[in-house]
């Protein structure tokens, strides 16, 4: 039975555009709807896209070392600015408004996409779901920008379409469960949690692959 052929790896480039696209779109947020609940997360819109910024630059850190950890992340300090926000390493100071907020997404994409551009494939580092190569942690920023941006977009009934080739590429690395029957869009935000479809349950807990594929 004949199959289509694998999309292709996930690239430096591919992170830049999903950040490229994640910062459009939220430059649309109100300025006075910050603090409005992401989607269905616990967590502000802010907090949100801070939580985004942080995980691209987590992952930019993790590649960084000339000896790259293979049990444990690089060892900066997390915290928690309040009990039910997200721990991270990056926050924004809130006088420098959502203007600073994209700008510090934007620093901490550069990061990532550089880290990935410049690491030689062979290179792994550690993850939680699995010790990961520079395309591994490319494809879970594009992941954490498209999803994260469609919470934060949610809110506000904002318009978010990311390219089906983008998420094609994301899900072939980090999915391989994801249904083949569905559109890329829909079975990436399937596979995060986000939406059910047709026939399949949304699922309640779920994680990406970080291992490079066979």
């Amino acid at each position: 039975m004949w199959s289509p052929p694998a999309p292709g790896p996930v690239t430096a480039d591919d992170v830049a555009l999903a950040v490229r696209l994640s910062v459009h779109t939220l430059g649309k947020v109100p300025a006075d709807g910050w603090e409005r609940p992401a989607g269905e997360l616990t967590w502000s819109c802010w907090e949100t896209v801070e939580h985004l910024a942080d995980d691209l630059f987590a992952y930019a850190l993790q590649l960084g070392p000339a000896t790259p950890p293979l049990t444990t992340h690089v060892p900066v300090s997390w915290r928690q600015e309040r009990p039910d926000g997200p721990t991270s390493t990056v926050f924004v100071a809130r006088t420098e408004g959502p203007a600073g907020l994209l700008q510090a997404l934007e620093a901490c994409g550069a990061l990532l996409v550089a880290m990935v551009r410049v690491t030689a494939p062979e290179v792994r580092a550690h993850h939680v779901f699995g010790a990961a190569d520079p395309e591994g942690f490319g494809a879970m920023g594009v992941v954490e920008a498209l999803v994260h941006t469609h919470d934060v977009a949610a809110a506000f009934g904002l318009p978010w379409q990311p390219p089906a080739d983008l998420c094609a590429r994301t899900l072939h690395r980090l999915f391989p469960d994801a249904p083949a029957d569905a559109e890329p869009w829909p079975a990436l935000l399937w596979s995060t949690g986000r939406i059910e479809l047709p026939g399949r349950a949304r699922l309640e807990k779920w994680h990406w692959h970080g291992e490079p594929r066979g």
